[in-house]
């Protein structure tokens, strides 16, 4: 018997914009455009914008705001319609669940696993909690230690051990950056091209 399929996902650059680069863009401030597809290193790149944020009195409160008026990438609502009665999904995102909420709402409430933010009295971000160091990678092995096969689609390079780890690893959109270190994943643009690329695994 072959062994069920489960696909993992990023969710900032894959099913919905980048939460950061949208709140640079309110700001005005431009080195908030930094993501994981700029900067391997997850805590260089969380110690970089807690700073920012402290620098410019920018509280919680000022990100959900913006996150409030952020919908999906065009496609995605579909695609997860179209994905979610043929396999078992989860969205692995170094997000934060104090971010996701509303997105989650739009999606149709897909699982989501990702992580914490540490808020002070005033609503000062002051810390970020991660669930597991490589979560997306443990992820990974856990579904396969399960006897399931992986298809994993990600953006970023805090994506790319979830990629190597799958069964079926998907690029969405990558940076050149990304690209030129990853060639081993096929790249895809639109929804449509991933939907091919299911189909053929599971067929």
């Amino acid at each position: 018997m072959n062994a069920p399929t489960i696909v993992a996902m990023d969710l900032e650059g894959v099913l919905v914009p980048e939460i950061w680069i949208a709140f640079a863009e309110k700001t005005g401030i431009p080195e908030l455009r930094l993501t994981t597809r700029d900067v391997a290193d997850y805590d260089e790149l969380m110690r970089h914008r807690l700073a920012i944020l402290k620098q410019h009195d920018l509280r919680l409160k000022d990100i959900q705001e913006v996150i409030a008026q952020m919908t999906p990438l065009p496609g995605a609502v579909e695609y997860m319609r179209w994905l979610t009665p043929k396999l078992p999904n989860v969205i692995l995102s170094d997000t934060f669940y104090q971010f996701a909420s509303p997105l989650m709402r739009q999606l149709d409430y897909p699982t989501l696993v990702c992580n914490t933010l540490t808020v002070d009295s005033e609503g000062h971000v002051v810390g970020y909690n991660l669930r597991q160091q490589n979560g997306k990678r443990h992820a990974a092995l856990a579904f396969k230690q399960m006897n399931l096969k992986v298809i994993a689609m990600g953006d970023s390079f805090n994506d790319t051990a979830m990629l190597q780890e799958a069964d079926l690893g998907i690029l969405f959109r990558p940076s050149d950056k990304v690209r030129q270190q990853f060639p081993q994943f096929p790249v895809v643009t639109e929804y449509a091209q991933v939907q091919q690329l299911i189909e053929n695994f599971i067929a």
